[in-house]
């Protein structure tokens, strides 16, 4: 028989341990290790007295026509995010907030599924039949003929897919961190339990061609609750973020196996649930002050599709040894950077005044192209001056105050366009100096520094 083995594991990291200890040395955590009883297997046939299965090869090429099939919930944002739907056979797992709406965005779609013939299975570990009922009928699919249970054993949970007359196609399962092992000894939740209970599943679901989607509780700092081996194991991880305060989600995409890594979905949460918002431009757009100073559009580029946003600077005079530097919606590091090339390349005075920036609609930007607009709404702020209402400004900035390019600048010009801005102020090509030319319905002014951004919008180098 088996020996049980006692370990110490790291609930934030995954490390193991020999001794308990209120520190964990790995990730600096306190308080995250726990004592976790394993027992121990002795792997048979290595020492050779017993022989393992002879496993058959495949072929790289694949004969079918028409490519790999794909579940298609018809919600578009949704289908996007997942590289044009899911893949079966395919494992994923999407985080988010508590309260953020990821029940409500998964309940929609293996609804929008049922509806079109796919066998879909809802297993909450969270919540009742009853309280899943209540959500599906305030959002008007109480009509859809939904597979619903609550259960947490994963054992009772693969003998109910598997032993299923029905032929189950997508199983959701909410959450993974409710999910447990009658054979291990731990906790719900503990790190041996989630990264256990994801093998079992993922397995099943692999050797059956069943996709199967987890919901991931998130740690404060927003990622993914548990081990980080989870986020190995599926082929799809997927942030749903947004402020509760706003009524706009995204949906992004980090990890994908069969499709783009960081496309994102824009939702709008409402009281039927989430609507898909075909053109999140417009709606970013939608209340900006076109006379305000400090206010810049950003042509950004999510994954494949362009974004355009508003980047808001507010400057004014500190009292403090240390001005506030606050920052929504970007990086804080590169605001620092952004400030201190313009004090030495522009000898714009920045260190004594307190610098807001806002990236509005409660979108979070990543892309280095969006150095410039930031650049352009703190001349703006500092001067009082208004940008040119019908501009918009996108490339990166280095630290010698170059103004670099950036990928796909034709996606993100089309789409400006599209929404009627007329001008555009973008990195220079590196065999070109600057010049102004038309480019389709926009007018392109192309700059290789960022004194010709301050020249070229008329503020004076103070």
């Amino acid at each position: 028989m088996a020996k049980a083995q006692k370990s110490y594991v790291c609930q934030s990291c995954g490390a193991v341990f020999t001794r308990w200890a209120g520190k964990c040395d790995a990730c600096e955590q306190w308080n995250t290790i726990t004592e976790e009883i394993t027992e121990a297997s002795v792997p048979k046939g290595l020492s050779g007295k017993q022989k393992g299965r002879v496993i058959e090869f495949a072929d790289l090429r694949d004969d079918r026509q028409g490519g790999y099939p794909r579940l298609l919930t018809r919600i578009a944002e949704f289908d996007r995010v997942t590289g044009g739907g899911i893949v079966p056979g395919a494992a994923v797992l999407i985080g988010g907030d508590p309260g953020i709406g990821k029940s409500t965005l998964l309940l929609q779609a293996v609804c929008a599924l049922t509806r079109n013939n796919v066998e879909c299975a809802y297993i909450s570990g969270e919540e009742s039949i009853d309280q899943i009922r209540m959500r599906a009928d305030r959002l008007g699919l109480s009509d859809v003929s939904l597979k619903l249970a609550s259960a947490t054993s994963v054992r009772d949970i693969l003998e109910s897919v598997t032993g299923s007359k029905d032929k189950i196609k997508l199983l959701v399962i909410d959450s993974i961190q409710t999910m447990f092992v009658d054979s291990i000894d731990s906790a719900p939740g503990t790190v041996t339990q989630v990264r256990t209970s994801a093998q079992e599943i993922i397995r099943m679901a692999k050797s059956r061609g069943i996709a199967v989607v987890f919901i991931g509780h998130v740690t404060k700092d927003g990622q993914i609750a548990g081990p980080r081996i989870l986020e190995h194991l599926v082929d799809t991880v997927l942030y749903f973020e947004g402020d509760r305060s706003h009524h706009f989600r995204i949906l992004r995409a980090v990890k994908n196996r069969f499709g783009p890594t960081d496309e994102i979905g824009v939702f709008e949460m409402a009281e039927r649930g989430l609507i898909e918002v075909a053109n999140p431009s417009a709606l970013f757009l939608s209340q900006r002050h076109e006379d305000a100073a400090g206010s810049a559009v950003l042509a950004a580029l999510e994954g494949s599709r362009p974004l355009l946003v508003e980047v808001q600077a507010l400057i004014a005079p500190s009292s403090l040894a240390s001005p506030r530097r606050a920052v929504l919606g970007w990086d804080h590091n590169r605001l620092a950077m952004i400030v201190a090339v313009l004090e030495t390349r522009c000898g714009v005075r920045l260190s004594s005044h307190d610098i807001f920036l806002n990236i509005a609609g409660g979108i979070r930007i990543n892309e280095p192209a969006a150095d410039l607009a930031v650049a352009a709404a703190l001349l703006s702020a500092l001067s009082t001056q208004p940008l040119p209402a019908d501009s918009i400004f996108f490339g990166e900035i280095g630290l010698a105050g170059e103004v670099r390019q950036v990928a796909q600048s034709d996606i993100r010009l089309k789409e400006s366009a599209k929404l009627g801005f007329e001008r555009a102020i973008i990195p220079a090509s590196p065999k070109k100096k600057s010049t102004k030319k038309k480019t389709g319905n926009i007018t392109t002014s192309d700059i290789t520094h960022i004194r010709e951004l301050a020249r070229l919008l008329g503020f004076s180098e103070d």
